[in-house]
C-alpha cells in the first residue's frame, strides 16, 4: 500500500492535497486498522495525494479531555499543532469523529487553525468531483441502517455525507426510530469507551444496538471506530454476529467496488 509520510513528502519537496489523521484507533485497534486500509486504497484509487505524519501523530486529545483532564489535553494538543504547523498543513481528513470534532473545534483555540474533514465528506466530494465512482456491488438492494456517531451528527451537523454514500451504492437505507440529530449515543463517547458502565437497568451500547436490530438490516453500517467496536459488542450480546455484520461504509466502498 502507498503511504507516504509527511517528513517524506517534505525530503521530496512536495506538500500533500490533504493529510490523514489516522488516529488511535485506527492505528492500534485490530478492527480499526481495516478501516484504516479501506480509506488509504480509496485515497490511491481516487488519485489523492496525500500523507499521515506515521510516528510524528500522537493522540488527539480527545480522551483525556472528555475524562476531565484539560492539562493534559492541552499538552498532547500543543505538541500536535506544533509538528502540524511545522508542516504548514491546510487540510485534515480523518475517520474517526473524535479525532474530526477535537481538530476542528478545539484546537483552533490553541494555534492550530485547519480544514478538518470526516472521511464521508471528502469521499462525497470525490465522488462530485468524478475522481471516485463507485457501484453498490453484493450490497446493491441489502437492507442497511446507519447509526450516527454523536461527534459527527450532533456536534457537527454532518447527516447526509454518510447517507449519500450509502444511497451511491444503491442500498434500502432504514433508518431507526431514533436518528440524525435525535440519535441515540452508543456508549463510547466523553471517554467512557474506557470505563465501566455506572449502574443502571441497562447498556447503552445494549439499547442502542436493540434498536439497529429491530429494523431488521442485514448490515449496521457505522462512521466511527468507537461506534463500530460498541455495536459489534451489541451484536456480539444478542448472539445475532451469523444473521448481521457491522461495517464502516469505506470498507463496504472497497469491498463492492474490488478496489
Amino acid at each position: 500500500m502507498n503511504v507516504p509520510t509527511m517528513a517524506e513528502m517534505m525530503a521530496q519537496g512536495k506538500q500533500p492535497e490533504v493529510l490523514f489523521w489516522v488516529g488511535c484507533a485506527g492505528s492500534y485497534d485490530d478492527r480499526a486498522k481495516k478501516i484504516t486500509r479501506a480509506f488509504v486504497k480509496i485515497l490511491n484509487n481516487a488519485k489523492v495525494e496525500f500523507a499521515v505524519l506515521g510516528t510524528e501523530e500522537s493522540c488527539s486529545g480527545d480522551p483525556a479531555k472528555r475524562s476531565g483532564n484539560e492539562f493534559l489535553f492541552q499538552m498532547q494538543a500543543m505538541t500536535n499543532i506544533e509538528i502540524l504547523n511545522a508542516y504548514d498543513i491546510k487540510k485534515i481528513v480523518t475517520a474517526c469523529p473524535h479525532c474530526y470534532n477535537t481538530l476542528k473545534n478545539e484546537y483552533p483555540q490553541l494555534g492550530g487553525k485547519y480544514e478538518v474533514v470526516h472521511h464521508t465528506e471528502l469521499l462525497q466530494s470525490l465522488i462530485s468531483d468524478g475522481r471516485l465512482k463507485i457501484e453498490g456491488g453484493s450490497f446493491k438492494g441489502q437492507r442497511i441502517t446507519f447509526h450516527d456517531p454523536c461527534y459527527l451528527g450532533r456536534a457537527n451537523d454532518v447527516y447526509e455525507a454518510p447517507r449519500e454514500l450509502l444511497e451511491k451504492m444503491e442500498v434500502e437505507l432504514v433508518e431507526m426510530n431514533r436518528c440524525k440529530s435525535n440519535g441515540l449515543c452508543c456508549g463510547a463517547g466523553g471517554a467512557q469507551m474506557f470505563k465501566e458502565a455506572e449502574k443502571g437497568t441497562n447498556e447503552i451500547f445494549i439499547e442502542r444496538t436493540d434498536e439497529a436490530l429491530s429494523t431488521n438490516s442485514t448490515i449496521i453500517a457505522t462512521g466511527c471506530p468507537f461506534c463500530n467496536t460498541m455495536i459489534t459488542d451489541g451484536v456480539k450480546n444478542a448472539n445475532k454476529e451469523n444473521e448481521f455484520q457491522v461495517l464502516e461504509k469505506a470498507e463496504m466502498i472497497v469491498s463492492a467496488n474490488k478496489l
